[in-house]
């Protein structure tokens, strides 16, 4: 089935002290299997992320209330099926686009929790994405790009609005960045910026021009985005 893309002018995210009984009544029950995640290769670092409820979508615009809770409860969350069916994981993505029309997303690092996936640079958001009582998922998108990939805001210009894709208790943000380069390009700077890291987020960087490029790694939302875009006509 394929999954809703919907466009979205506005964010309009305020943030709660709003506590989840899902973290409290099965604190050691996710202790527990936080722990047996950090064997091996991974090694997860529990630190505060948010996550959203009460998420509507009414005239062009996406709201919701944003409250702070550990990693370790999302992830548990995430691994058990989503047992809280009133939480939303709303996440941001830049899809970083190429002067000649392809997308460029990265593989995660077999450190990471979601190691050998394929989609766009992103993150859980954190409370350092708070402005003003609100959050700033455009600086999320900004944050994460230059952290996984090397690239600022010197190098694409962020299209105005988004793409809301719809995969139940996850949304996943699409911000357009489009790139004055043609892809071979991007992908150099990229794996250069990798190449440097002690540590990258990333173990390699991906062009897709087309269907054909589709990967099994990258998640149902990624592909519902691309096939979007590419089913677009030209301009």
């Amino acid at each position: 089935m394929t999954l809703p893309v919907v466009a979205i002018d506005n964010l309009e995210f305020t943030v709660s002290s709003w506590l989840w009984p899902f973290a409290s009544e099965r604190r050691a029950e996710i202790d527990g299997h936080f722990a047996g995640r950090n064997t091996g290769k991974v090694q997860l670092w529990n630190g505060r992320i948010l996550l959203a409820r009460d998420c509507r979508i009414v005239g062009g615009a996406l709201t919701g209330t944003c409250f702070e809770t550990d990693y370790a409860s999302f992830i548990a969350w995430r691994d058990w099926g989503f047992p809280d069916p009133g939480i939303v994981n709303c996440f941001a993505m830049g899809a970083l686009k190429s002067a000649d029309g392809a997308f460029l997303l990265g593989v995660m690092a077999p450190h990471t929790a979601n190691a050998g996936a394929v989609y766009f640079a992103a993150g859980t958001p954190d409370p350092s994405d708070i402005v003003d009582g609100r959050l700033d998922l455009a600086g999320s998108v900004t944050r994460e790009v230059a952290e996984e990939t090397g690239l600022t805001t010197a190098d694409y210009a962020a299209v105005a609005g988004w793409h809301a894709v719809l995969a139940g208790p996850r949304i996943a943000l699409m911000k357009t960045l489009a790139a004055s380069v043609p892809a071979d390009a991007l992908q150099r700077k990229m794996r250069d910026h990798l190449a440097r890291e002690a540590k990258p987020e990333l173990s390699d960087i991906r062009i897709v021009r087309g269907p054909d490029d589709f990967d099994r790694a990258m998640p149902p939302f990624v592909i519902a985005y691309l096939d979007h875009c590419f089913r677009q006509p030209a301009s």
